[in-house]
């Protein structure tokens, strides 16, 4: 069981930077291939923001910004109602994926790339989380 300690000074996580070469295809990608809400559009200062529904993707053009462009290999999990079902539909929307889905006795995973090479995978839990505390 988690415990609530009052000392705690981190609360959740906002956002989550992925960075980009080019925002346009990055926008195209999230916004109409993965068909998530976008919330923040800025061109003008090179981001764009995407809901999950419980956290924000910031897409960016980091070197525009003065950061390193540097990709995420590990990958995001991106929850999803069936992984199935919504591989074979971004297949239809051009995504290519990496091996076949996987069954990992808790849940299923398939992982892709986003235009730029960012980490991502689709996934759905069917099992309850076991804790060592369970």
């Amino acid at each position: 069981m988690a415990t609530t300690d009052s000392r705690q000074i981190i609360q959740g996580v906002d956002f989550i930077g992925l960075p980009t070469h080019d925002l346009e295809a990055a926008v195209a990608f999230y916004g109409e291939t993965l068909g998530l809400l976008r919330s923040v559009y800025m061109p003008e200062r090179n981001f764009a923001e995407f809901e999950t529904g419980n956290l924000t993707l910031n897409i960016m053009n980091a070197e525009a910004m003065g950061f390193p462009h540097v990709t995420s290999s590990n990958p995001i999990a991106l929850h999803v109602a069936d992984v199935h079902a919504t591989r074979e539909q971004l297949e239809r929307r051009g995504v290519s994926f990496s091996g076949d889905a996987i069954d990992t006795g808790v849940c299923h995973m398939a992982f892709f790339q986003d235009p730029d090479g960012n980490a991502l995978m689709l996934h759905h839990r069917y099992a309850p989380r076991v804790t060592a505390s369970s």
